[in-house]
């Protein structure tokens, strides 16, 4: 007899990460591993890929590592190639490699090109290749899930924040573009908006601003806390969910609270804290 549970199932899957051996990818691969999926974990540093890949494997998961720049459309092609090569089907993408550098700081006749096409390369030209290389596959076997990851600075803007901000808007409206492109094939697109989470590529912003008192929770995220979402959109229990938007902030969005770098008064947010 089937149960709720099975639809949150996913032996026999494939699905490949980007940015998966750090931060929130990897805590989306072990995730997403514990569920039953064979996981292709793609990254630039090697040693991380490799760190995550030992946990899968020695858990009784099974996990491919692969170095891949995402801002290389022929690393990326590789990687997809290797993927069904290796697992002969790719059932997920979840697009989350990028980095945060270039959230601000610069006025907008400092930005140089290459900084402006680092940061735009690497939060939205990669997600963009990613299923570029993976939807005619997906297409031809009729169904397929893409998940992409943006940010709160995707839905509003900070100040000085111009590649950023930019790359993580770009990112939703890609989920959209896919989601309505791709839909009619059996090929839904879904997109994350986490919030502030103590990662590696977080420690600079939150060493910068006290975030966690402004979050209607009272905490910053605990990575771990991004795998069930992950699991969720990756699973047919969200087969009817395409385009959509799932918001992991601890309700900093809703309280009107997200990072645009704008620093309230400190003597200000201890009276309203006191009150």
């Amino acid at each position: 007899m089937n149960t709720l549970f099975d639809k949150f199932n996913l032996s026999e899957n494939t699905a490949v990460i980007t940015g998966g051996g750090t931060g929130l990818g990897r805590e989306m691969a072990l995730a997403l591993s514990r569920a039953g999926a064979y996981v292709i974990i793609a990254g630039r540093r090697q040693n991380p890929l490799k760190e995550v890949a030992d946990i899968i494997i020695h858990e009784g998961g099974k996990c491919l590592p692969v170095q891949t720049d995402v801002t290389d459309s022929s690393e990326v092609n590789r990687l997809l190639d290797l993927s069904i090569k290796k697992f002969r089907k790719v059932d997920v993408l979840v697009n989350n490699a990028g980095i945060v550098a270039g959230q601000g700081g610069k006025p907008i006749w400092e930005i140089s090109d290459s900084e402006w096409r680092n940061v735009i390369d690497a939060n939205l030209t990669g997600s963009f290749y990613c299923a570029r290389a993976i939807s005619q596959h997906m297409i031809e076997r009729g169904s397929g899930k893409i998940i992409n990851v943006s940010s709160g600075f995707g839905l509003r803007g900070g100040r000085d924040n111009y590649m950023y901000a930019s790359s993580k808007g770009g990112v939703i409206q890609l989920t959209r573009a896919l989601a309505t492109s791709l839909g009619r094939y059996g090929v839904t697109s879904n997109c994350l908006v986490p919030g502030i989470f103590r990662t590696e590529g977080t420690i600079k912003s939150q060493e910068q601003l006290p975030r966690a008192e402004f979050v209607p929770v009272g905490r910053l995220g605990i990575p771990n806390e991004i795998g069930p979402i992950v699991v969720f959109l990756a699973s047919q229990a969200s087969n009817y969910m395409n385009g959509s938007l799932f918001s992991v902030d601890g309700g900093a969005l809703a309280g009107g609270y997200a990072p645009t770098d704008h620093k309230p008064f400190k003597e200000l947010s201890e009276n309203i804290l006191l009150t």
